[in-house]
């Protein structure tokens, strides 16, 4: 065929299909629905992950997202929310220290009897302190307000986090009914929860910040050279504990070098003055993540750590049902 020739098919080829108008679903008004189909993943007995749902959309962000994994059967289960660590400027919902694949982590406690979400948060280069607190606790109201929808028993509430997440599991933990801490106003004591699980958390930000090498910290809390004592004590868990707090299990690694050991037990002390009940797991000679001088040093601390972790929700909720 020559070029004149192939021209002239090509022509009437796109003047084909211009004559044969395209259809798509159109709205009423402009819309932002996110209509993707959902992520499903299907673990082993009978858990069934949903990645990416979203629990918050605010102007000018991204739309904030969390893992939920379901066990399967008709009855409601209590809630483990997990809020992952990473010095409050990276991480996501997928990693925790060495455990090699989180997602399936998650799996197994779900498993166990738990409906478990996995949370994402504003990091501190897009909003400092408070919004990822404000993340978290939008978080646990939005699971709560789709209680039904996710089989979840709202009165049996617990938060889990390491490091920067661990911080702010403790905020969440101990904040029960600030609403000074919420983005805007929201029923008073819907973000309560029952438990919980710090592992290698920052309790008191003073000792943190007063280190010079310390940025992340300082970039978290929005600091400009310095820190004012009130956004030091307001972003610092120790300021909140009250005997109504719920039960606390702490877990640290002795020789940790990123978040000094000092953190839990000095937290572990003003819980127990306060008449809260908190159980504590210190692990010897293991860095931040549990990270020993060995694989088999990183395993073994590991491994104790999370089963002290499930074990606890366990006790805290009692037997759980499938």
């Amino acid at each position: 065929m020559n070029r004149a020739l192939a021209t002239i098919v090509l022509l009437a080829a796109a003047g084909t299909a211009a004559a044969e108008p395209r259809v798509f679903p159109v709205a009423e008004t402009a819309s932002q629905n996110d209509v993707y189909p959902d992520r499903v993943t299907h673990f082993p007995h009978g858990v069934t992950g949903l990645a990416d749902v979203t629990y918050s959309v605010l102007p000018g962000f991204r739309p904030l997202v969390l893992d939920l994994y379901q066990p399967d059967g008709g009855a409601e289960h209590p809630l483990v929310l997990f809020i992952h660590g990473g010095g409050w400027i990276g991480g996501n919902t997928r990693h925790s220290g060495a455990l090699a694949d989180f997602p399936q982590a998650m799996a197994q406690l779900a498993a166990e009897g738990f409906v478990v979400a996995s949370v994402e948060y504003r990091l501190s280069g897009e909003a400092p302190f408070p919004a990822a607190l404000q993340d978290v606790r939008a978080a646990l109201r939005y699971l709560k307000d789709n209680a039904d929808r996710y089989r979840i028993d709202s009165s049996r509430v617990a938060v889990w986090g390491g490091s920067a997440g661990g911080q702010l599991a403790a905020l969440a933990a101990v904040s029960c009914g600030e609403q000074g801490l919420d983005a805007q106003p929201a029923p008073a004591r819907t973000e309560c929860v029952q438990g919980a699980v710090i592992w290698y958390g920052v309790f008191d930000f003073a000792p943190v910040v007063a280190r010079t090498d310390e940025a992340a910290a300082n970039r978290y809390l929005g600091c400009n050279g310095s820190c004012e004592a009130e956004v030091v004590r307001h972003a610092s868990p120790v300021t909140y504990v009250t005997a109504d707090d719920p039960p606390f299990l702490l877990v640290h690694g002795e020789g940790d070098r990123t978040v000094d050991v000092g953190q839990s037990r000095d937290f572990e002390t003003t819980l127990r003055k306060s008449q809260v009940s908190v159980e504590s797991l210190y692990i010897p000679g293991v860095d931040h993540s549990f990270i020993g001088r060995t694989a088999a040093e990183t395993r073994s601390a590991t491994l104790a750590a999370t089963n002290a972790t499930f074990d606890f929700f366990h006790q805290l909720f009692g037997k759980t049902q499938r």
